[in-house]
């Protein structure tokens, strides 16, 4: 795939299904490329409703189950997806990035047995992961992402990170904490963005404490917070591990007269470096 007028083209120059939504704003230089779930039904659920002007609401791209990718909002144009959000000291993040949106019911609940969406579909137990969200602390159901659209959200993201020079890969769950929960716990965002990002295998990704912060013994707040706490704001640190809501982390220089220290901190206090 590639971009021609800030549109998305197959290599022949073939166009990508494009179906234009209402709800855009003006001139568009992203700086983030910001990733959702649609909580719907189906990916032509989603599309039909985002070009519908009373959704108030669009993304520049929808990514089926199947990998199929229609874009809605030419890249270089605001697209409404983000709302009320913050990130490294920009307020409203829809006029500083691109949004891609994923086919996935989102959290689910266990009613008679079955998983259960909001909308009142049923998804299969092999497509559902129970995991804790980052900025909670109770498990709950999550629709689990295709391959076949990870790979091709994973290829356009590299070409728009490569082609319009963004600085990172988000979620809308970092941008809103609270307010949103997506792409939520069955997107490996760190995986994603490494790949998208082409971090190579022996690179770890570097964060940096958005205030002061409690290291731990282990992946949970009942863990003790270790003697050489807390990290400083501003401290850098290298992501080691995954668990929950919760980073394995090996900090950078010394911090508080302790060198090579490790430890368990929560992901809500960390941003990308």
């Amino acid at each position: 795939m590639k971009i021609s007028k800030h549109l998305l083209v197959k290599p022949d120059g073939t166009p990508y299904p494009f179906r234009a939504s209402p709800n855009v704003g003006g001139k568009l230089e992203a700086k983030y490329l910001v990733m959702h779930f649609t909580a719907g039904a189906s990916a032509q659920e989603s599309i039909d409703w985002l070009c519908n002007a009373r959704a108030k609401a669009s993304a520049h791209i929808v990514i089926g189950r199947d990998g199929k990718i229609t874009q809605l909002v030419p890249f270089n144009k605001v697209a409404w997806h983000a709302g009320a959000s913050r990130w490294e000291g920009i307020d409203g993040l829809n006029g500083h990035s691109i949004g891609i949106e994923l086919d996935n019911a989102g959290r689910l609940v266990r009613k008679g047995g079955k998983w259960q969406a909001w909308f009142g579909g049923t998804i299969k137990d092999a497509d559902v992961m129970e995991a804790v969200h980052k900025n909670e602390s109770s498990s709950c159901g999550w629709h689990i992402y295709t391959p076949e659209q990870i790979e091709a959200a994973v290829e356009l993201a590299a070409l728009l990170v490569d082609q319009y020079g963004l600085k990172s890969i988000i979620g809308h769950d970092d941008i809103s904490p609270g307010r949103k929960f997506d792409p939520g716990p069955a997107f490996a965002m760190g995986n994603f963005r490494a790949r998208a990002m082409g971090v190579s295998d022996d690179s770890l990704p570097q964060f940096v404490a958005t205030e002061a912060l409690n290291i731990r013994g282990g992946p949970g707040a009942g863990f003790a917070a270790l003697p050489e706490g807390p990290l400083p704001a501003g401290t850098r640190v290298e992501v080691l591990a995954e668990e929950g809501n919760w980073r394995k982390v090996d900090v950078i220089g010394t911090v508080n007269g302790a060198n090579d220290l490790e430890g368990w901190v929560n992901a809500r206090f960390l941003r990308r470096a």
